[in-house]
């Protein structure tokens, strides 16, 4: 059975750094395109970022393309998201995903972690 777990979330101000980790059990990291998304109080879960399987391309939504990094480390398998210059509207809860393919869309991605909260205030 594949695990998520993240972790690296917290309170910072407005304009400081973060960087959440995922760590994935059960099958090896290589296996899977991972995604980053996050879920604000009384909205949608929407994508933040992702990196493919192979080459590790990545993407980006468009209001973190810029400040976010995403990057994988097959060797660890551990997914990070670095948080640079964050904006209170960035405050959520960070969700890592899994799945076959790459992809924007969370119904795309097979496995969830269970979340970490990032408070930014202002």
């Amino acid at each position: 059975q594949v695990q998520l777990v993240e972790s690296g979330g917290g309170l910072v101000q407005n304009g400081d750094s973060l960087r959440l980790s995922c760590e994935v059990s059960g099958r090896p990291l290589s296996t899977y395109a991972m995604g980053w998304f996050r879920q604000a109080p009384g909205k949608e879960r929407e994508f933040v970022a992702r990196i493919t399987r192979s080459w590790s391309i990545t993407y980006y939504a468009d209001s973190v393309r810029g400040r976010f990094t995403i990057s994988r480390d097959n060797a660890k398998n551990t997914v990070s998201l670095q948080m640079n210059s964050l904006k209170p509207e960035d405050t959520a809860i960070y969700y890592c995903a899994a799945g076959t393919d790459s992809d924007s869309h969370p119904s795309r991605y097979d496995y969830w972690g269970q979340g970490t909260q990032v408070t930014v205030s202002s």
